[in-house]
């Protein structure tokens, strides 16, 4: 027999195990590191064995990865801008079609959310593999409720770093997620959160009494980032500087002298890429450095866990509803799923409400006007003598409502939104008009629907609290015309414009059954740091400071990033 004839047929089985591997891995989507070895050496092995007696080893060895690999990558390429692509009518960027990595390197930019915003400005309302070959970003506030809503779909890809021992945000079965909330469900109940009050507004009278210390120029967001930190570790989500549940944590004291803002900021850029490319995250939970930041976390709160478990439920606080105290007849869940939910809460619970804090302290500063008619609805209910920590007039502030709600659509605390996911092995779906097939992701980002003008306007882009009065009709439209942000030359025109304010796009809490759990919390800090901050002091940015920092520093990793916001703050008198 010719041994070219031979070699080309043991090279044609070669490039048929590259296309057998890509159809395996497309066909069953793992994250199990075992499984990803069995399909990535096993091929190459069958090659070198096919290719052995007709040349070499060495080279028999180096021809058959080469070959496996090559053709497996041309085959994946092939299939993606091809009209066979279930997601081919959908259009978006040529280098989103090829590869997830492409949206996975431009993240670490923190600018994703302006990249997609701008994309479907570009593209329209429905992007088909802006961020990998197999995802779908929507624009249209018609799909939210058949996406997220009763009834809607799973959670899409993991962020994680390990494939098993899920905390709930890595749950992608709807029953088992919604059994796993239910704790969480009860611990951030009305009845819950009126338990809470006295916690919140402890915190809040301090973060004010240190404030008065400083001299000068301050770092607001610093400072939101400890009070949210505080509150959070002395309801006992999770204390990562002296301990865990029940501890109690004094940044607000003390400052942050273990670094913890830093260890949980520097990780972010690394969590976001994995999430384009979850199924990297099991490996990067092996590597030394991702480990030793990971149990860093972990061992601030372990220890104090297991004394809170010993020590028994003292108040009703969040640990009490985690560990099933308030049900006697239900086991402890185990240790390391309470690790878990400690360590989503102290995210969930701090850095978020954080963000938000700070955002509207720059629209503030940015707004004198605004801030001045803030502190005049402050002192209508809150006058001098006047405990703004307690709660009873919260509901009745209107203004403070919109100022929020104005704040959180403009610099949603997580840009980008929670993944849904049609299930691989199952039908496709409609969302709306629009069919997606099964094993697409999919996503609406609350920072590009929010910024529609065709579901906010006018001013889409500015920060104009008073569309909430309108919208609520508490304002006649030509009224908050004359509190707009524009130069009264443009009034005018404006007033000729319809007025758009689509409740159904507000999703900076998400929606549905796992919307954000802790909004109401959330929403109860934020009305009370507000109110306790401008009764007391008067609020400017430093002088020099381009308030163009803020958009440029505003960056997405899932969770923000923000720059530093400069004030003077001076006592009122």
């Amino acid at each position: 027999m010719d041994p070219r004839l031979s070699t080309a047929r043991a090279l044609l089985a070669v490039c048929g195990l590259g296309l057998l591997t890509h159809q395996l891995f497309k066909r069953f989507e793992t994250y199990s590191i075992p499984t990803h070895i069995l399909l990535l050496l096993f091929p190459p092995l069958i090659g070198f064995s096919l290719l052995r007696h007709t040349m070499p080893s060495l080279q028999a060895a180096l021809i058959s990865v080469v070959t496996i690999f090559g053709t497996m990558l041309v085959s994946i390429a092939a299939y993606r801008l091809s009209p066979f692509h279930p997601l081919a009518q959908y259009s978006g960027p040529l280098g989103c079609k090829l590869s997830k990595f492409w949206m996975a390197i431009l993240s670490f930019s923190g600018r994703q959310h302006i990249y997609i915003q701008n994309l479907h400005k570009r593209y329209g309302d429905v992007l088909g593999m802006v961020v990998g070959p197999n995802e779908l970003s929507f624009r249209d506030p018609s799909v939210l409720n058949a996406m997220y809503g009763p009834g809607g779909l799973p959670r899409g890809p993991r962020r994680l770093l390990t494939a098993t021992d899920l905390p709930l945000v890595g749950i992608m079965d709807p029953q088992m997620h919604a059994e796993r909330r239910k704790p969480w469900n009860r611990a951030f109940s009305a009845a819950a959160i009126k338990e809470y009050e006295a916690l919140i507004a402890s915190r809040a009278t301090q973060l004010i009494q240190v404030l008065e210390k400083q001299n000068g120029e301050v770092v607001i967001g610093r400072f939101f980032n400890y009070f949210t930190f505080g509150a959070a570790a002395g309801l006992e989500l999770m204390c990562l500087m002296r301990g865990g549940f029940g501890g109690g944590s004094e940044l607000l004291r003390d400052g942050d002298q273990n670094n913890i803002w830093h260890i949980m900021e520097a990780g972010w850029p690394m969590a976001t890429f994995l999430s384009h490319v979850p199924y990297l995250g099991p490996y990067c939970g092996h590597l030394p450095s991702a480990a030793r930041t990971v149990e860093r976390l972990l061992s601030y709160s372990r220890e104090h866990t297991l004394q809170r478990m010993k020590r028994g439920s003292e108040r009703k606080d969040i640990f009490h509803y985690l560990n099933n105290e308030d049900q006697p007849d239900k086991p402890s869940p185990p240790l390391k799923r309470l690790l878990d939910e400690g360590v989503l809460a102290i995210v969930a619970g701090s850095d978020t409400t954080s963000s938000a804090l700070t955002s509207l302290a720059f629209l503030l500063v940015a707004h004198p006007p605004v801030l001045k008619r803030l502190q005049e609805e402050i002192d209508q209910y809150y006058p001098p003598g006047e405990d703004p920590c307690n709660a009873k007039h919260y509901r009745d502030m209107h203004y403070l409502t919109a100022v929020i709600h104005e704040t959180l659509r403009l610099y949603p605390p997580v840009p980008s939104g929670m993944h849904r996911m049609v299930p691989h092995h199952g039908p496709g779906v409609m969302l709306g008009s629009y069919y997606v097939p099964a094993g697409t992701s999919m996503f609406l980002t609350p920072w590009t629907l929010q910024r529609d003008s065709r579901n906010f306007s006018p001013f889409t882009e500015d920060f104009w609290p008073e569309r909430w009065l309108v919208a609520a009709g508490r304002l006649p439209f030509s009224d908050a015309l004359s509190k707009a942000p524009i130069a009264n030359a443009q009034l005018e025109a404006t007033s000729e414009m319809a007025f758009v304010h689509n409740d159904g796009a507000f999703i900076p809490f998400s929606h549905g059954p796992a919307n954000c759990v802790g909004k109401q919390l959330a929403m109860q800090e934020m009305r009370t740091v507000v109110c306790a901050l401008l009764q007391k002091f008067d609020m400017w940015a430093r002088e020099g400071w381009d308030v163009r920092e803020y958009d440029r520093g505003f960056n997405d990793y899932f969770i923000t990033t923000r720059p530093e916001v400069p004030v003077v703050l001076s006592v009122r008198t």
